[in-house]
């Protein structure tokens, strides 16, 4: 295995930006026909946290899964109204840039993105706006109700990445609506039912089911924590590994 922390140039934000990725098995493996991760944080995270919460790296060797975490900071995974373009960062040139450094071929099938909290949020972008790229994707208490926080008086700062209107192309329910009925990425969702998330998700499941699109709902005691989310991202990486039908 093998866990790499750097900086990478990114042509999108304009700016060196900070990476974690996690390479399973021997160094002349053929990662080209691994199945790859992207792995999203949360709002007051950083692209190490998944490392230090959780026993991802031990999950990735066991599953044999590439995971890549890219930092964000706050930016809700938005190319953003007074800041950087993250979200084509991380949606377009960030697995371009993982293609060139470290070999990855990506393929539908076995390309997944998953989050937590703000991350859950980018994940469900990310595979709603591009579903012809991601086959699957994960939120684990996911803030998937976006336009109900945009005055949250824990988020002072929301208004940097979204400016003064909720548009489409960052609500999760206008990207529900426009998705093709063909080629639909499989979702899976999570959220303990002690969360201050938890009616996102309701909101957000009832969205999918007057869309009729299908998705995998578990729910269980808990609430906005690292616990909930070490079990959540280890019944996703099943999820990922289990073959769609």
């Amino acid at each position: 295995m093998a866990v790499f922390n750097g900086m990478i140039f990114s042509y999108s934000l304009g700016f060196k930006t900070s990476i974690s990725v996690i390479i399973p098995g021997e160094n002349n493996a053929r990662k080209s026909d691994m199945p790859v991760l992207y792995l999203l944080h949360g709002l007051s995270d950083d692209h190490h946290n998944w490392l230090y919460q959780t026993s991802i790296t031990r999950y990735a060797e066991q599953h044999n899964i590439i995971v890549v975490m890219p930092e964000v900071q706050r930016s809700f995974y938005a190319d953003m109204e007074h800041g950087p373009k993250y979200f084509t960062y991380v949606a377009q040139e960030l697995p371009q840039i993982m293609e060139t450094l470290f070999g990855l071929t990506h393929k539908r099938k076995t390309t997944f993105v998953a989050g937590l909290s703000m991350g859950g949020y980018g994940a469900m972008k990310c595979a709603l706006t591009r579903p012809e790229f991601y086959g699957k994707i994960a939120s684990f208490s996911g803030a998937l109700d976006a336009e109900a926080h945009r005055h949250d008086s824990l988020m002072p700062d929301f208004y940097l990445p979204f400016g003064n209107e909720m548009k489409p192309e960052n609500d999760l329910c206008s990207l529900c609506e426009r998705l093709p009925k063909k080629n639909r990425p499989d979702i899976f969702i999570t959220c303990g039912t002690e969360d201050f998330l938890y009616q996102d998700n309701v909101n957000f499941r009832r969205k999918l089911e007057e869309q009729s699109i299908p998705y995998t709902y578990e729910e269980w005691p808990g609430t906005h924590e690292w616990g909930f989310w070490d079990v959540s991202v280890q019944k996703a990486l099943d999820f990922f590994q289990e073959v769609s039908l």
